[in-house]
């Protein structure tokens, strides 16, 4: 087994755990204040407004790169949220989640690099309902 598969059998570190979590917690306080049938880009400037406060870095609507055959091109491909340079967060508010949302997920994981995603549907009664963690 290579090195690149060995990774994906790891746990995930404990500090972007804690990012993660900031992101959930920041996502939990957007959704009680604001609750379900907004558009995504309220949600995503709340979610922006809320991990500022929190003191975290990130990156918003970040292009993500593609690289083929050992050459990388230009995409518009884009990450909703890029935070500390390790957790993605991908937005939505949709009345369901589709299974090629959690495809494209998979996708920027491996693009990225980064091993811990959550896709977060703010168009939910109940936040819980509308998560979705991956980790490749």
């Amino acid at each position: 087994m290579d090195q690149n598969n060995i990774k994906h059998f790891q746990p995930i570190k404990e500090e972007i755990e804690k990012i993660g979590k900031a992101c959930l917690d920041a996502a939990f306080k957007v959704h009680t204040n604001l609750g379900p049938g907004l558009l995504e880009s309220v949600y995503e400037r709340a979610l922006l407004y809320e991990l500022n406060k929190m003191g975290l870095f990130f990156e918003n609507q970040r292009l993500l790169p593609i690289r083929y055959d050992n050459i990388q091109m230009e995409s518009s491909l884009r990450i909703d949220l890029l935070v500390e340079n390790c957790v993605i967060v991908e937005l939505k508010a949709n009345e369901n989640i589709i299974p090629l949302y959690e495809a494209q997920l998979l996708t920027y994981l491996k693009l990225s690099g980064i091993r811990l995603d959550y896709l977060i549907n703010f168009n939910v009664l109940h936040l819980k309902n509308g998560i979705k963690r991956m980790v490749v």
